[in-house]
């Protein structure tokens, strides 16, 4: 570590027992740790296989993709000792634009429109290790690997994959941030067994770093807020279980939404975007580094790139039987019903779906909570920014509302918003989030000729049902 200069950030180890992959950082006199856990990897195992300077090159990014969190705490430098060595051009340019454009909330938050993400050292040499390659699946193992967050996306992905004939195998990682590993897998799994994986992968990650007092107990380092990139940090923790089972492709569940930030930052005129590590950029950069880098025939990519939310709430209708498995809040599992990412799934499960069954599930109207009322405000246009949450954008919010209101679920935020808002042009919202952008994503095409149908089809239904409560528009 490096007392007497708090502004280093140090790696200052990686080691790995059989199913483990420990990291420990340093910045200034402080410590910090990461553990992670795999239930069906052996490590040394892919060791002996690919080599061990291979896999420590693979460990190494995964520390450097969840290192960037402490980011947060605005070093100056970066110290990675004798990891250094595996460290590219190519990898510091990666780490860095992901790592900058991630931290643009934290930037915003913090008030730091002139701070620089620092670069990271690289090798005096290259290391000569190419990406690996994983060949065709054999004796009938499935090819993709989904990433499932036990929310409405993963369950409409689970739906899209079973219906195309594709199979594939479920990847869960339960994060410490979010509470007790145990019950987040119960959730999930519980989610799962509505599914038809035909393998499940489970990852365990215990961070010490995103729920220490900081900020109470650290006020000299000068941060308000914590950030971190937890997009980036799976798919680089996932690599292991691709290798160790013979996946190339690694499917997630991130809609067109993310594509477009919370707002536009005076001060910088840069776009700040809390999902932006879900983004089809983000998507792209990350895939092309895989390919070039790690895993050549390895392909990285969103599944609902193409489409809205107002499409996958649709979507989603189809496996309403399931809904009750679903949870999605990152507050307090499976739902806190007083943050803005519950109100926003709540105000469209009850727009797009039956009433009476997402009633049976949360047991209150989330409209009449006044912990609420400046989410709800947010999230229709209503305020200096939409809510730092992933979901969905102003238009489809207001769609919600205004289906709500049209079935009779209204309350205090109905009764204040609504007057509010622009008249609807319900041909204009069609055409920009109720269509299918097959060309504007990344998926692969024996894939996408199962998948785009289904999407063409809950679109077009999900615009007569539109039409048939709010009317032509």
């Amino acid at each position: 570590m490096h007392p007497s200069d708090p502004r280093v950030l140090s790696l200052d180890g990686i080691h790995r027992s059989r199913r483990q992959l420990a990291l420990r950082y340093g910045i200034g006199d402080l410590s910090f740790h990461t553990t992670f856990w795999y239930d069906d990897v052996d490590l040394p195992a892919l060791e002996a296989r690919h080599g061990v300077e291979v896999m420590q090159r693979i460990y190494l990014h995964v520390a450097l993709f969840d290192l960037n969190k402490l980011v947060s705490l605005r070093p100056d430098a970066i110290d990675l000792g004798p990891w250094r060595r595996f460290v590219t051009p190519a990898l510091a340019a990666l780490w860095r634009t992901v790592t900058h454009r991630i931290f643009a909330q934290w930037r915003y938050e913090n008030d730091l429109p002139d701070y620089e993400t620092p670069p990271l050292p690289v090798a005096d040499e290259p290391d000569g290790i190419g990406p690996l390659r994983i060949g065709p699946p054999t004796d009938g193992r499935p090819d993709v690997l989904a990433f499932c967050g036990g929310g409405k996306d993963s369950l409409v992905m689970n739906g899209l994959l079973q219906r195309a004939g594709v199979d594939y195998g479920s990847f869960v990682y339960a994060h410490s941030v979010y509470g007790r590993a145990a019950p987040q897998h119960a959730l999930i799994g519980r989610l799962l067994d509505r599914c038809t994986p035909q393998t499940r992968h489970r990852m365990w990650s215990y961070d010490d770093t995103l729920d220490a007092p900081i900020i109470e107990l650290c006020p000299e380092l000068g941060t308000k807020t914590l950030c971190a990139g937890e997009t980036p940090s799976a798919l680089f923790a996932a690599v292991p279980v691709m290798l160790a089972h013979g996946y190339r492709r690694l499917a997630l569940g991130h809609e067109a939404s993310a594509n477009v930030g919370n707002l536009v930052w005076d001060r910088t005129g840069e776009m700040v975007n809390h999902q932006w590590g879900k983004s089809l950029e983000a998507e792209r950069l990350l895939n092309g580094y895989l390919q070039a880098a790690v895993v050549a025939d390895a392909r990285y990519f969103s599944l609902l790139q193409p489409i809205h939310d107002a499409v996958i709430f649709n979507l989603l209708r189809r496996d309403a039987a399931a809904l009750d498995a679903t949870h999605s809040c990152n507050v307090a599992k499976p739902w806190c019903k007083r943050c803005p990412k519950c109100a926003y799934v709540w105000m469209n499960y009850m727009a797009w779906l039956d009433p009476a069954a997402v009633e049976a599930i949360f047991g209150e109207n989330l409209f009449d909570l006044p912990e609420n009322r400046v989410a709800f405000r947010q999230m229709v246009g209503l305020g200096a920014h939409t809510p730092f949450e992933c979901i969905g954008q102003i238009e489809e919010a207001r769609v919600a509302m205004r289906l709500c209101a049209a079935k009779g679920v209204v309350g205090a935020a109905t009764a204040e918003c609504l007057p509010k808002l622009p008249p609807l042009d319900l041909d204009a919202f069609a055409a920009r989030f109720m269509g299918v952008d097959a060309a504007g994503c990344d998926m692969p095409p024996g894939l996408a000729e199962g998948v785009i149908p289904q999407m063409k089809a809950a679109a077009e239904a999900g615009l007569a049902y539109a039409r048939r409560w709010l009317g032509a528009g």
